[in-house]
């Protein structure tokens, strides 16, 4: 708006004048900006009045001879207010930054005001009071983590449809040394993944994690005990840190990660805005690319980068990360069968256990590479997943001792055991197989006749 001076700030400036003062001696003395004084000079010596019989007016002649003096041009400040109006809804969209605004509106206007009197009439005709705190943060000691609330688009090549996937933040609030992915849901498939990325991007391992209350990691929200979910547990002991879950309806818990999260915005989505991506995959490539510039960028103040900063000081103090990623386990209860093997649903197969737990209700935990069978909380079984449908997965040593011998049977195996007993033996069981088209079918008829010799001897069997 426009700086109207008050008639008794009027009288000072022209009694300062008249006593000789120079304009920015004023300026200085009244508080008011030089360029005003400038302007009020320029009449008071344009005009046909001295000072001092300006100074004997009242106020009321002095509004009527001054009745709306600033010194704003009227046509310069209308565009800027105009432009601020245009863009108002600008403000809302993830991202928004001013200096951005402001170099497309110096290219819009042919006498811009400068980027500080932008900023100066921007919050004189919206303003806002905020308050915040400083907090202070270890390095190493945690790291933040959440879900942006806004979804970024990616657009299925084949149907053209539109669908929205979720943005992983997470943030070193020493150094603020930050990580994004996208990805498709807040479901444990696919945060597990995030957070595992988020690990390895960072090299190394902070003591603890502090999430917000997700579903899929929090169980239970809890102001003062909350229930971890038994997912995240196991990620935690993985990788030997905790997890922290900030305290429901308490925003200050998280503040330092949802600030990530606005960075996030304005240096990640905002660039971001005119592109469009067909999979997850080439989203995920640009955001690393913006990523890998915002963590470079340098703080006005501290004329380090968010990489500096974490390179200098947070590194050193993260733990060491462990053999391999953390692979998301699921759950799913069985029963021993009597031929000693569980039915693993997911592919309708089969998986070996030592015979003894014949019969016992077991739980399976299983990931996209290993099955492990437990009973009582200790493990009796362990498995390379195999993904083909409706196999059998054995392990030798869980077979009893009748079932390790079948499953050795062969035509080789029978031939050894009917050599000794003597040649005509030895023909006849390998007559069997050569009239079989499918060997198995003749093991228990070669059993049969092997078995003779216990009974009545390994000459008269052979001579018969």
């Amino acid at each position: 708006m426009a700086n109207v001076l008050d008639p008794m700030d009027i009288k000072q400036i022209f009694s300062l004048h008249r006593d000789g003062l120079s304009n920015r001696k004023i300026a200085v003395t009244l508080g008011i900006s030089r360029n005003t004084i400038n302007q009020y000079i320029s009449w008071l010596l344009s005009s046909d009045y001295q000072a001092g019989e300006l100074l004997s007016m009242n106020e009321q002649e002095l509004r009527e001879l001054f009745p709306s003096r600033t010194t704003i041009k009227n046509n310069r400040y209308d565009s800027l207010m105009r432009y601020f109006e245009n863009n108002k809804s600008s403000r809302n969209h993830p991202g928004f930054t001013f200096l951005h605004h402001y170099e497309e509106y110096r290219k819009l206007c042919d006498d811009p005001y400068s980027y500080t009197q932008f900023m100066e009439h921007f919050h004189r005709k919206y303003p806002e009071v905020k308050g915040s705190m400083k907090l202070e943060h270890l390095p190493g000691r945690e790291v933040f983590m959440d879900i942006a609330g806004t979804r970024l688009d990616i657009i299925d090549k084949e149907t053209g449809e539109v669908k929205k996937a979720e943005v992983f933040v997470s943030v070193l609030p020493f150094s603020l040394f930050t990580y994004v992915e996208a990805c498709w849901s807040q479901k444990r498939e696919d945060l597990i993944p995030c957070m595992n990325n988020m690990m390895w991007f960072m090299g190394g391992v902070p003591t603890a994690v502090v999430t917000d209350n997700l579903k899929s990691a929090v169980s239970r929200a809890s102001k003062y005990e909350p229930e971890i979910n038994r997912c995240l547990k196991e990620f935690a002991r993985h990788y030997d840190c905790v997890i922290n879950p900030t305290r429901t309806y308490s925003p200050q818990d998280k503040a330092l990660v949802e600030n990530a999260v606005q960075l996030t915005y304005q240096r990640i989505y905002y660039p971001l805005r005119e592109m469009t991506f067909f999979s997850l995959e080439e989203l995920n490539k640009e955001i690393r690319r913006l990523l890998e510039k915002f963590n470079n960028m340098l703080f006005q103040r501290k004329e380090a980068s968010r990489r500096e900063l974490f390179q200098s000081f947070e590194r050193e103090e993260l733990k060491p990360l462990p053999n391999g990623i953390y692979q998301l386990k699921e759950y799913r209860r069985a029963k021993v069968q009597k031929i000693g093997y569980v039915y693993f649903s997911p592919e309708k197969s089969y998986y070996s256990v030592p015979y003894r737990y014949i019969g016992k209700t077991t739980q399976i935990h299983y990931t996209k590479d290993t099955v492990e069978v437990y009973y009582f909380a200790e493990r009796i079984a362990f498995h390379k997943r195999n993904t083909a449908r409706g196999t059998y997965n054995t392990v030798d040593s869980h077979l009893c001792s009748t079932h390790q011998k079948y499953k050795d049977w062969s035509p080789d195996y029978f031939r050894k055991l009917a050599s000794p007993i003597g040649a005509h033996t030895l023909a006849c069981i390998e007559r069997l197989f050569v009239d079989s088209d499918y060997p198995e079918t003749a093991y228990k008829r070669a059993m049969g006749i092997i078995r003779l010799a216990r009974d009545f001897g390994k000459e008269r069997l052979d001579k018969a």
